[in-house]
């Protein structure tokens, strides 16, 4: 009977100490990091006491903040891990414009490809909670998709998609992987996703345009109505009229028409794109009702146009409420390129059980002649992911 008894006690004791291991790994929170436009090939005028500071300088200033990250602590601002040290670095996501467009004199594609290289996968040193090196996730950018297809004014070299194919065989992984030669922008899109502890993150080329909705549709027909759906992209949800497709025959660009031709759908409102980002309302029409028609898309993460802002996009008819993260430039933020203490990167904190996340404003050069300066945290915003 002792015995028994002895063996029963073991059992009670190995179920609560499993449960207990259960329980620390549900309660994993998932830490990436989300920056955008780091445009090697320009300059900053001003950084940390000197001029002209060039793009593979100041992004590896900011990989060197990044860098510090793990062990700091979190402020007390009720959003995920409040108070608590941040124990990893599971994924560094980069929105696009990793070059530069080529215009003359602007260095040529491959080698702000190169640049890019240098910083990001040679002193980028985080690591996730599997003791692995961070993962990667890129997107490119207009800048990116200008260089690969060709731009109104003069570029040398004529086009150069080094950026874009770098980035298409690094997140697809081709069997056969894509050249300068073999490109063809008019099937090779950078679309891809994964699937993060029952959070499904969706990576598209610029902006969910009707043709990438159609690979956005065949994608989330994969995955439950119930998982939450976070994209991340370059433009911003209202996009840029110029970025669409000159809807006139042969559908050219040039400077007149301002067209650059970046996305499969042709611009529905003009023959000449407005300096006005909000003269996209049909456009936008057709992206509102795929989202009404998915409401498990909870988040939205973009570049592009540059600064800190969590915001919600209501669309051009006020119908829609999609969570958006805009992220600041190391190289052109619309505030930071001229106050460099208010250059930023975002940390996004994921909790898998809860459906939550939080997203945190990380200011990293607020004190610029102090090579000990550590990272600010400023806004932060915490969201629910859960599909109603």
């Amino acid at each position: 009977m002792r015995r028994n008894q002895v063996l029963t006690a073991l059992m009670v004791v190995f179920t609560i100490v499993l449960l207990s291991f259960q329980s620390l790994a549900q309660s994993k929170v998932v830490n990436i990091i989300f920056t955008s436009d780091a445009h090697f090939g320009i300059a900053r005028p001003q950084f940390r006491g000197d001029t002209s500071v060039v793009g593979v300088k100041v992004n590896a200033a900011m990989i060197a903040q990044m860098n510090t990250l793990p062990g700091m602590d979190l402020p007390n601002d009720h959003g995920i891990g409040s108070g608590k040290k941040v124990e990893a670095i599971d994924y560094l996501v980069q929105g696009g414009d990793i070059a530069n467009r080529e215009e003359i004199p602007i260095q040529n594609a491959a080698a702000s490809w190169a640049q890019f290289d240098a910083d990001y996968f040679h002193l980028l040193n985080l690591k996730g909670h599997d003791s692995k090196p961070a993962k990667l996730f890129i997107v490119p950018g207009n800048h990116d998709i200008s260089n690969a297809i060709g731009y109104a004014k003069p570029m040398k070299p004529l086009t150069d998609p080094t950026s874009f194919v770098n980035i298409y065989n690094l997140m697809l992984k081709p069997s056969k992987p894509l050249t300068n030669e073999t490109f063809d922008y008019a099937k090779d899109k950078v679309n891809y996703s994964r699937n993060v502890d029952g959070v499904h993150l969706v990576f598209i080329t610029l902006w969910p345009d009707s043709a990438e909705r159609i690979w956005i549709q065949k994608d989330l027909a994969t995955v439950s109505k119930t998982t939450p759906v976070i994209i991340f992209t370059h433009d911003q949800p209202e996009c840029e009229s110029k970025h669409f497709t000159n809807p006139l025959p042969p559908h050219n660009m040039t400077i007149a028409n301002k067209f650059e031709n970046l996305t499969a759908e042709y611009y529905k409102e003009g023959v000449v794109a407005s300096k006005d980002d909000g003269a996209t309302a049909i456009e936008q029409r057709g992206w509102v009702k795929f989202l009404k028609a998915h409401p498990n898309i909870k988040a939205y993460f973009h570049g592009n146009s540059n600064w800190n802002e969590f915001y919600v996009y209501h669309g051009p008819d006020n119908d829609v409420n999609l969570n958006t993260f805009r992220v600041d430039s190391p190289m052109k933020g619309k505030y930071s390129a001229k106050d460099e203490t208010q250059l930023s990167f975002q940390l996004i904190s994921l909790d898998p059980v809860s459906q939550t996340l939080t997203v945190r404003e990380c200011l990293w050069n607020t004190k610029p002649t102090d090579p000990n300066q550590k990272v600010v945290f400023g806004q932060s915003k915490t969201v629910s992911l859960k599909v109603n």
